[in-house]
């Protein structure tokens, strides 16, 4: 059974920098790509940054894009989100998720198949 528990969400000022984990178990996690997704309230889950396998590859939604950095240790089978100049609309509870590793060509697909529990971010002024 796969299992994702995420950590390290908490309140920060806005402007200010958060890092999230996420320790997958019964994954075979050397093979898998993984993501953070994120939910504000009233609104739908969203894409916002994913891994490959390897580490090599990473792909990150628009609004994200270099303030938010995604990376992993199969060693330790965690990956992390490390969020810099957080905004009020970064706020939500964050999702990681899983799936073994896409064929060529569909990495930026974001179907993932497994996911945690989440944990809430909250950006204040």
């Amino acid at each position: 059974q796969v299992q994702l528990d995420e950590s390290g969400g908490g309140v920060v000022q806005a402007g200010g920098s958060l890092r999230l984990s996420c320790a997958a178990a019964g994954l075979a996690f050397s093979n898998a790509d993984m993501a953070w997704f994120r939910q504000a309230p009233g609104k739908e889950r969203e894409f916002v940054a994913s891994i490959g396998w390897n580490g090599i590859l990473t792909y990150y939604a628009d609004s994200v894009k270099g303030r938010f950095t995604i990376s992993r240790s199969n060693v330790k089978s965690t990956v992390y989100l490390q969020m810099n100049s957080l905004e009020f609309q970064d706020a939500g509870v964050y999702y990681c998720a899983g799936r073994a590793r896409a064929i060529s060509g569909q990495f930026r697909n974001t179907q993932f198949a497994y996911w945690g529990q989440g944990t809430q971010v909250v950006v204040s002024s």
